[in-house]
């Protein structure tokens, strides 16, 4: 079995959102960034916390898994958000722009169809703050036909936390795969 990819998304899982007192978590750092395509005069304010990209780091370079950036932020995790976390290159899965009012169009995130073109039969791990019940079906499915696919679902407002990475690398471990060299 090849290697499951690890897609991680940005907004909700390494920029947690804000409370309603506008307050983020104590362990993030403030950073203003131009994500590519926005006015200079109109720089973007996000909070990183600067221990994920150890943790991170450790993990996409034990050889368990493949990372693929998963998020709307695109090119922008491998050009803004990697480099503030110290962390390795690694791809990003070119999205679309999709024009909706919701992430849940049809009912579940609106990556996913994207996503399992992008996988076919791979393995994966899947990072993000926005599925559905929907999503958690999908992911179980995969599984049950012999496709092992996990879904962690960091709350929003705390973002990815190191329990979310010790459940990714107890489930990844398990696994009949290769370790990469």
């Amino acid at each position: 079995m090849p290697l499951p990819y690890l897609f991680l998304d940005i907004d909700g899982v390494l920029i947690p959102f804000p409370a309603a007192d506008g307050s983020t978590p104590p362990t993030h750092v403030r950073h203003t960034v131009l994500p590519a395509g926005r006015h200079p005069d109109d720089p973007v304010p996000i909070w990183l916390d600067p221990s994920h990209g150890c943790m991170l780091t450790d993990l996409v370079t034990s050889g368990l898994v493949t990372p693929v950036w998963c998020t709307s932020w695109r090119k922008d995790a491998t050009t803004i958000i990697g480099p503030l976390l110290g962390l390795p290159d690694f791809p990003y899965l070119d999205l679309p722009r999709p024009q909706i009012t919701t992430s849940h169009p049809d009912g579940y995130l609106w990556k996913r169809d994207h996503v399992d073109v992008w996988l076919a039969d791979a393995p994966a791990v899947w990072i993000d703050d926005d599925f559905t019940s929907l999503d958690h079906g999908w992911a179980a499915e995969r599984t049950s036909r012999g496709t092992p696919t996990l879904i962690v679902q960091p709350d929003p407002r705390l973002g990815l936390q190191p329990k979310h990475l010790t459940e990714v690398t107890k489930w990844v471990a398990q696994l009949p795969t290769t370790r990469a060299v």
